[in-house]
């Protein structure tokens, strides 16, 4: 059996993070890496102690039609790369690589085209993050250079979605 490469490693982690997620419409993992240690994880899930959309049944921006990449501030849970980053210290994170897969809860196929949102963009960018890969399927990905997004900004575009 070949040995997995680390890339890929890295994701495969990611999904697996995934798995604990709480959303009923899709599920991400994230994996922050410093130096071949794993500095943190994170999945989609409410905030401690507030019922999860799983609990309840229901989506609020699923109800409402809300297209994908929009309208966050509606969702109950904190995004994966949210709680990734709120889990470590911005000094470990520095020039770190934060790895992300996805996967639609209704079928488990990868998220098509996944990427951060825009509040999640803002925060890889304050972390210190250097780059985040993202997950298309289980042998390929995309690396995105976060100073990319820097120049790049989206938001003076008014751009919506991901």
């Amino acid at each position: 059996m070949e040995r997995r490469d680390k890339t890929n490693y890295y994701l495969d982690l990611a999904d697996v993070v995934s798995k604990r997620g709480t959303c009923i419409r899709r599920n991400f993992g994230a994996v922050i890496v410093k130096n071949d240690e794993v500095i943190s994880t994170g999945y989609v899930g409410a905030p401690r102690g507030r019922k999860n959309c799983s609990d309840l049944g229901y989506c609020v921006r699923q109800k409402m039609q809300i297209p994908r990449g929009e309208r966050y501030e509606l969702c109950r849970s904190v995004h994966a790369e949210a709680n990734a980053i709120i889990s470590a210290s911005r000094d470990k994170m520095i020039n770190s690589t934060l790895y992300l897969s996805g996967r639609e809860k209704d079928t488990g196929s990868y998220v098509k085209d996944a990427c951060c949102c825009s509040m999640c963009k803002r925060m890889v960018i304050n972390a210190g993050i250097e780059k985040v890969v993202v997950r298309d399927d289980d042998d390929h990905y995309r690396v995105i250079n976060v100073r990319d997004w820097i120049e790049d900004d989206e938001s003076l575009d008014g751009k919506f979605g991901y």
